[in-house]
């Protein structure tokens, strides 16, 4: 696993990395042209919440998806959801520290040329609402279409 911060995409100052590649583990800038689809989720503030955005909210074609697991330790979820309904791809996600959030990334060519999804988990360390600023802490698997959420050996 390893830690990643993310600046709300209303903050004043443009350029800071307000959303998530799962798969690099990178953050990404989405007012860089070059970035558009390579990302996974952004992080926004709605209604008095942080929220996680999936590119299709944005307008932006993409099976990037969410399920959040409240009340989950990060170790004990063990696996993604099979069940695809679960998957929040066209509406906001609240962010909240307690919860455990699986990630389906979007569609990307793994190995051999094959058309692939990952899968990850993350979980909220750290809310500073009033500064536009969230920390958390998140592991994706490396295998095209497994769904399993455990670290290989």
């Amino acid at each position: 696993p390893q830690e990643a911060v993310l600046f709300a995409l209303d903050r004043d100052e443009l350029n800071s990395p307000s959303a998530y590649n799962m798969l690099t583990r990178l953050q990404v800038v989405i007012e860089d042209p070059s970035t558009e689809g390579g990302w996974d989720f952004a992080l926004d503030r709605q209604n008095g919440r942080m929220v996680f955005l999936t590119p299709r909210v944005l307008g932006i074609q993409s099976d990037a998806a969410l399920v959040p697991f409240p009340g989950v330790d990060f170790e004990e979820m063990r696996e993604a959801p099979s069940d695809t309904l679960l998957y929040v791809t066209d509406k906001p996600v609240p962010v909240e520290l307690g919860t455990i959030y699986v990630v389906r990334t979007h569609e990307q060519i793994g190995s051999y040329g094959r058309i692939c999804f990952y899968y990850g988990k993350l979980e909220p360390l750290e809310i500073d609402l009033q500064a536009g600023v969230l920390r958390f802490l998140q592991d994706t698997s490396p295998d095209c279409n497994n769904r399993s959420l455990v670290p290989p050996r």
